[in-house]
């Protein structure tokens, strides 16, 4: 049921779906959907984002993840569900009354315009005295280490300055929530790492809400404190970084995030809540949820993290043998890219520390491969 925007703010908050008191809660989500013609964007999503903290919407491109920024930010309409910042509906309340920051891909500064009044732009729209302006523009510029450069023009700064005018700009308003549509993708990767590092300081200490698009994996493990991860409109899950990363809830998280080798092994047993599954010499234990139904003595598909596999010294225990095909040096670590029978793209990758794999196993060489026997997911195999 659709609002006029002069009621939104007396309109009772929607009740919690997520376990905390409505005034822990920033921003929330209830059914939201979009269509464009035949095409579902976001289909059904409910989301609680949390006071102060920084949510990533994480997926591929085409997910949906920007659409449902758009929804939050107002620039579309949702079909079905409502949305509520701060506990008031605003479902209907147009995006300049939503008291939203909001910082583009392409940063959208205004080139005629200095840096002080592209910054000042949004408090001028909201008139705000002058002095006022004067003051926070100031503060907002200290706060992104760009004093001095007031005067200057968006095509006198460089990339890394761009941005952080436009997140100055985001700012000042002092928004009750801030958007970021991937504003790190047009960053060179140096650049990218060190703002990531300075966004993540500095939404810390303003506390503000946070809600990131990206479709870099790296990007948001580092920043975010929860993850949702978005495919063909639908949340698939949402945890934090850890959690998404070592217990995906479906093949679909699994490859999707991070680096993963998958093994075919054979299930030897459920109890409970977890299962042994045998691959090669060695027995690991997963979690059962992810194979439930499967048959005793069943494929199934181990999801194995890189780190997580190592050469086997000889005499031990091994869970695969293989061929070094090629080692791709990465400075800290080494990849070794093992040709392997019983993975599914019949290559495995083993993440070694140090420079040891370059001079112990060079291409061509026999190995046997051994794993962390705590640290494998398994799915049921889908027939590939």
């Amino acid at each position: 049921m659709s609002i006029p925007a002069e009621a939104a703010a007396s309109a009772p908050a929607p009740s919690p779906a997520g376990g905390y008191r409505s005034e822990q809660i920033a921003v929330e989500l209830e059914g939201v959907s979009k269509h464009f013609g035949k095409i579902t964007a976001v289909n059904q999503i409910s989301l609680q984002v949390r006071r102060g903290e920084l949510v990533t919407l994480l997926g591929p491109s085409g997910c949906g993840k920007t659409t449902l920024l758009n929804l939050i930010a107002g620039f579309l309409d949702p079909d079905a569900g409502e949305i509520a910042i701060d506990g008031r509906r605003i479902t209907d309340v147009p995006a300049y009354r939503r008291e939203i920051g909001i910082m583009f891909q392409s940063y959208a500064l205004f080139p005629h315009m200095s840096v002080a009044a592209n910054v000042a732009y949004g408090l001028k729209m909201r008139r705000i005295p002058r002095p006022e302006i004067t003051r926070r523009v100031a503060q907002a510029l200290a706060l992104i280490k760009l004093e001095g450069l007031e005067d200057r023009k968006p095509r006198q700064l460089s990339g890394g300055q761009q941005q952080r005018v436009a997140l100055a700009r985001a700012l000042v308003i002092r928004p009750r929530v801030l958007l970021l549509d991937e504003p790190f993708s047009a960053l060179d990767r140096n650049l990218r790492a060190s703002m990531q590092v300075e966004l993540k300081e500095i939404v810390r200490k303003l506390e503000v809400t946070t809600i990131f698009v990206t479709h870099d994996q790296s990007e948001a493990l580092s920043l975010s404190d929860r993850i949702a991860v978005i495919a063909q409109g639908r949340i698939h899950q949402l945890g934090s970084p850890q959690e998404i990363y070592r217990r995906p809830i479906d093949r679909f998280v699994a490859s999707f995030i991070g680096d993963a080798n998958v093994l075919r092994g054979r299930l030897v047993g459920i109890d409970g809540a977890t299962a042994a599954v045998a691959l090669g010499q060695i027995e690991v234990s997963v979690a059962s949820s992810g194979i439930a139904g499967a048959p005793i003595g069943a494929v199934v598909d181990l999801f194995m993290r890189p780190e997580d596999m190592r050469v086997a010294e000889s005499g031990a225990a091994v869970a695969a043998d293989g061929i070094v095909a090629a080692q791709i040096y990465q400075g800290g670590h080494v990849d070794l890219h093992v040709e392997v029978a019983q993975a599914r793209s019949g290559r495995v990758v083993l993440r070694l520390s140090g420079q040891e794999g370059m001079s112990r196993w060079p291409p061509g060489t026999r190995i046997g491969i051994t794993l962390a026997t705590d640290k494998a997911i398994a799915f049921q195999t889908d027939g590939c």
